[in-house]
């Protein structure tokens, strides 16, 4: 079966997407990478030096993965596409991921400031995936602005809690027509699982991988989860019923003889 996740222009075939932060070295990167087949990668550009030859995040990056900068750190619009623009000005590409964040106890984005951001990075020439509580009127305006895909919540960033937002995000696959990319929250492979299997496009997984005692084996089980939760949505699952059903025929029986 030909399946691709096609965003800005660029096909993909691992629905995977990692991050770089909170590894015990970045020199993990790499194996993570190898481990997830992950192809696409998001880095807070405040971890990008370009001058520098030791501590520099980008260096244990292969040159083939699709670079995903952050605006982390951004508290309004204005900031966002400050970041943006540094980060495409310093050589990490034009494709950027929206982050407006001031609430500093639960790390929720703004939406508001968001579809602004958006707006203004789309014109001008940006492949924008905007982060978002799973706010349905934000997601079809965010779709008006230009973005290339929606990142929803699964839960406060890096809590592991999983998908608190479940139907929420159901909406949003069913009803927005970009690709759904599930992002914070997911803590366990079996939760990306259910993210697949509900028809998300791809899941951001950062903290529940740099957080496991084995960062690599534990990728490697965020893939197979993916991959596993996408063949499940594809194939078209069952009907769920209230009643037991069953599986052969209540018929012909030794007793019926």
């Amino acid at each position: 079966m030909d399946d691709y996740l096609e965003i800005g222009g660029r096909k993909f075939t691992n629905r995977l997407f990692t991050g770089t932060g909170k590894y015990p070295s970045d020199e993990l990167i790499p194996d993570i990478i190898n481990a997830s087949g992950s192809e696409v990668i998001t880095v807070a550009l405040r971890r990008v030096d370009m001058d520098s030859e030791t501590d520099n995040v980008m260096k244990h990056i292969p040159e083939h993965i699709q670079l995903l900068p952050n605006t982390s750190g951004a508290r309004n619009a204005s900031e966002a596409v400050r970041i943006a623009k540094l980060a495409r000005a310093a050589g990490c590409g034009n494709w950027i991921k929206i982050e407006v964040i001031s609430d500093n106890k639960y790390l929720l984005p703004d939406g508001h400031e968001t579809v602004k951001a958006t707006e203004i990075l789309a014109k001008d020439g940006f492949v924008v995936l905007p982060y978002i509580n799973p706010d349905f009127i934000i997601a079809k305006q965010l779709v008006s602005a230009g973005a290339a895909a929606v990142m929803p919540l699964g839960a406060p960033i890096g809590t592991n809690r999983g998908l608190q937002t479940r139907e929420m995000i159901q909406i949003l696959i069913d009803e927005i027509p970009l690709p759904i990319v599930v992002d914070a929250g997911i803590g366990k492979p079996s939760h990306a699982c259910e993210a697949m299997e509900m028809g998300a496009a791809a899941c951001l997984v950062n903290t529940a991988i740099a957080s496991a005692d084995n960062p690599v084996v534990m990728a490697r089980a965020f893939s197979n989860a993916i991959k596993a939760g996408r063949d499940a949505y594809l194939s078209g699952m069952g009907v769920v019923h209230q009643l037991a059903r069953a599986s052969s025929p209540l018929t012909g029986f030794l007793r019926d003889a």
